[in-house]
């Protein structure tokens, strides 16, 4: 193994690759309309998901005058949420549910409400 292997968590690992990520997005993409991140807190420790939170809500801050940028987010995990909701920038979320008939439905959130509900 290489010696950053040896001394860097996998979680770690995995936050440094989305922030790379973020990154190029920034390069190649400029006003660049949407982000999309599927799931990007598997793997992370607590310590790694508040760094890719506050992380994220910099992008956004800088994004935020920019008019057609949107960022998506796909998780399970309503404490991230909680955390981008920290953010200024950030008033709602989409959740998506199911009814007793299967069927699928996205219900508008704010994310003020899913801070109360702690």
């Amino acid at each position: 193994k290489q010696w950053y292997q040896r001394r860097v968590r996998a979680g770690q690992r995995v936050l440094a690759a989305l922030l790379i990520r973020l990154a190029l997005a920034e390069v190649f993409c400029n006003n660049c309309g949407i982000i999309t991140l599927d799931e990007p807190t598997t793997n992370l420790d607590k310590e790694n998901v508040q760094s890719l939170a506050l992380a994220l809500s910099q992008f956004i801050k800088e994004r935020h005058g920019q008019g057609n940028f949107q960022l998506i987010v796909i998780t399970h995990d309503e404490e991230f949420v909680e955390l981008l909701g920290r953010s200024e920038y950030i008033d709602y979320y989409f959740k998506v549910q199911r009814d007793g008939k299967n069927h699928s439905y996205l219900t508008k959130k704010s994310v003020l409400q899913l801070m109360n509900n702690e």
